[in-house]
């Protein structure tokens, strides 16, 4: 299966480096296998971008949301080519992250 493009937004690239920036305070290798997953999950996105789940709470319909380990994935999954706009720890409070991120 070909994948269509993807992208990620200049502030999803901001959110990926503090992720691997606080792995790697305890381990570059666990880090580095934390960026790997995510990014395997963009791929997988751009394969197949209705897999995602929408999150009325959370973003309009224009957004879906995908899980990797204990961090949430949103991107416009319409989009060519589909942009991942924000990568947050699952445990942060997400309706205010996203209403400031994205809006709704």
């Amino acid at each position: 299966m070909t994948s269509r493009p993807f992208v990620v937004t200049p502030q999803a690239r901001e959110d990926l480096l503090q992720i691997w920036n606080y792995i790697a305070e305890d381990s570059v290798d666990s880090a580095d296998e934390v960026l790997r997953k995510l990014h395997d999950a963009f791929v997988q996105l751009s394969q197949t971008p209705g897999i995602g789940h929408h999150r009325e709470d959370l973003a309009d319909r224009r957004h879906r949301f995908w899980n990797v380990y204990s961090y949430v994935i949103a991107y416009r999954w319409e989009s060519h080519p589909l942009e991942i706009v924000a990568v947050v720890h699952g445990s942060r409070y997400l309706e205010a992250f996203f209403q400031s991120r994205i809006g709704k």
